[in-house]
């Protein structure tokens, strides 16, 4: 039975890369900062909380990743940890810049200290391209990076290539587009429409603002994006990927068709907020997946309006679960 180490396993991705490599039948062991004052509500919601060993580490700190990485002895590592947000990131750009990319530094240390055999994935971020004037994002597009997070990132993804190529480790950071869930916190913009628009049409709420919805993303289903995660470490060579639907949308697309699905129209509830744009936006985030296509044999068949519908029948669930 190989042994997985997903760090930041209580976010989005680590409780749906924890609950797919349960299924293959690995066992699964997850890391937060303090596991005793953690709630580990995404691994309750999916059912597989019990299923998982749960431990402490923080990344920042050597000797904690040191420890945990000599008692588990795991077979792979999935690096998620890290502050998640873009918007956060102007806020918090020391917090941001620590927590992503002395974090990574510290596991490809100990790692290589170790001298383990073990598989290290990355979870890059679509964010270090910065704008691609409407031109879609492969592997060999150069980084722009726009905010603290997208430079954290970029930083994490050159220490990843450095460890590969100069300590022969298998290291490899996904370069995921945007990709969503029911698990998303609200703080992110897609949740935070889907749950808005719901609760308008439940009469529950008037108004939702928001900031630039002239922009335009790649959104796709994160269920399938973790299994991008799990392939990338069953190939014999390590690589870099950008995972992406291929397709690209507005916010303001986004905001329609989920309106839309709920019978309204979004113009008598939305209203623009300049407070919340960014100071440096990305306008145009597309990716191109031919690669992961072509060696992983990967590919998204979810593509936003279905992202949509199925976060919208999550919040009817569990509005008729909560009546």
């Amino acid at each position: 039975m190989k042994k997985a180490l997903i760090c930041g396993v209580s976010g989005q991705d680590g409780a749906y890369l924890a609950q797919l490599l349960i299924g293959k039948g690995y066992e699964v062991y997850g890391t937060s900062r303090d596991a005793q004052v953690c709630y580990f509500s995404n691994l309750k919601t999916l059912g597989i909380f019990e299923k998982i060993e749960i431990c402490s580490m923080v990344p920042t700190d050597f000797r904690s990743v040191l420890q945990v990485l000599s008692k588990i002895k795991p077979d792979e590592i999935y690096n998620l940890a890290g502050q998640s947000s873009v918007g956060f990131s102007f806020q918090q750009p020391f917090e941001t810049l620590e927590s992503i990319s002395l974090g990574t530094l510290n596991l490809l240390e100990v790692i290589r200290f170790m001298e383990s055999p073990v598989k290290f994935y990355n979870a890059g971020s679509s964010e270090c391209f910065g704008n691609t004037e409407g031109k879609s994002a492969d592997e060999e597009t150069a980084f722009r990076p726009r905010s603290p997070y997208a430079v954290a990132k970029a930083a994490a993804h050159w220490e990843v290539a450095n460890y590969r190529e100069a300590y022969d480790l298998f290291a490899c950071t996904g370069i995921l587009f945007n990709h969503e869930s029911p698990l998303r916190p609200r703080r992110f913009v897609t949740k935070k429409i889907i749950s808005s628009a719901f609760e308008i049409s439940c009469g529950n709420k008037k108004m939702l603002e928001l900031g630039n919805i002239d922009i335009r993303r790649d959104w796709g289903w994160a269920p399938e994006y973790v299994d991008a995660m799990w392939r990338m470490l069953q190939v014999d060579d390590p690589e870099d990927f950008v995972i992406s639907t291929g397709e690209s949308h507005s916010l303001q697309s986004f905001i329609e068709i989920t309106f839309s699905v709920l019978g309204l129209n979004w113009k008598d509830h939305v209203k623009i907020n300049k407070s919340y744009f960014r100071p440096s936006e990305i306008m145009y985030g597309g990716g191109d997946a031919a690669k992961a296509e072509t060696k992983l044999n990967w590919k998204a068949e979810v593509k936003m309006a279905d992202v949509i519908a199925r976060m919208i029948e999550s919040e009817e669930a569990q509005w008729k679960k909560s009546q």
